[in-house]
């Protein structure tokens, strides 16, 4: 009885491949901490336009304190840029899978920029936490202070009508922030998505072309 080499090197190699881990986490790390530094950048050039933008990820305690809809498109944009950033190095920096279907690579690929989104979202979150958070709370805790001091030394008195008008248009643009930093997150993991598969093909085309324009053995290199 004859046995096929070749057959069975091919599934002691397709073992061997599924043995390991479909999820370079190299390629999603290093994504994610280009993506988050990235999002300060942008953030810090808007602060030199004049323009107030919160942090784009929950928690911040400033997100709605000059809050328009044009800080909440900009705020916006940060999100799609910084994971389109990231979900493409990670697209790009991520292993090579053997014998696998191009179906499968590419729903690893858009995996791979979901959780490149996931990382420097958590990340971010727990940097405003534990970092800008305590500085707001202690810029707010000065702005409070000075009102009360300019409401007791202030012979006018206190209107009720405005403290509530005044509280009402303060949910109201903590709502808005809200929703605008939750339509960026989700477009956010959309754009990392879609650029971790556009980063992949890249790089299996980069791949394929290394190795067809490689001299094979016995070639000669020069013309």
């Amino acid at each position: 009885m004859a046995i096929d080499l070749t057959t069975t090197a091919v599934d002691e190699a397709s073992l061997q491949g599924e043995a390991h881990s479909a999820v370079s986490w190299g390629a999603v790390l290093a994504g994610a901490v280009a993506a988050l530094a990235l999002s300060f950048v942008l953030v810090a050039l808007a602060g030199g336009f004049a323009l107030k933008l919160p942090t784009p990820w929950p928690g911040a305690l400033g997100a709605s304190a000059h809050f328009s809809p044009t800080v909440g498109a900009l705020m916006m944009v940060v999100q799609v840029l910084s994971s389109a950033l990231g979900g493409y190095l990670a697209g790009r920096l991520r292993t090579k899978w053997v014998n696998v279907h191009g179906h499968e690579a590419h729903f690893r690929d858009t995996a791979h920029g979901l959780l490149t989104w996931a990382v420097s979202t958590l990340a971010g979150v727990v940097l405003v936490a534990m970092v800008l958070a305590p500085l707001e709370e202690r810029a707010a805790a000065l702005d409070a202070s000075a009102v009360v001091y300019e409401a007791t030394v202030s012979p006018l008195p206190v209107d009720p009508v405005a403290i509530r008008m005044r509280m009402m248009r303060e949910a109201n643009l903590a709502a808005q922030a809200s929703f605008f930093m939750g339509v960026g997150l989700l477009l956010g993991a959309f754009t990392a998505s879609v650029a971790a598969a556009v980063g992949g093909q890249r790089r299996d085309d980069m791949h394929a072309r290394y190795w067809a324009e490689r001299p094979r053995a016995g070639q000669p290199v020069g013309p």
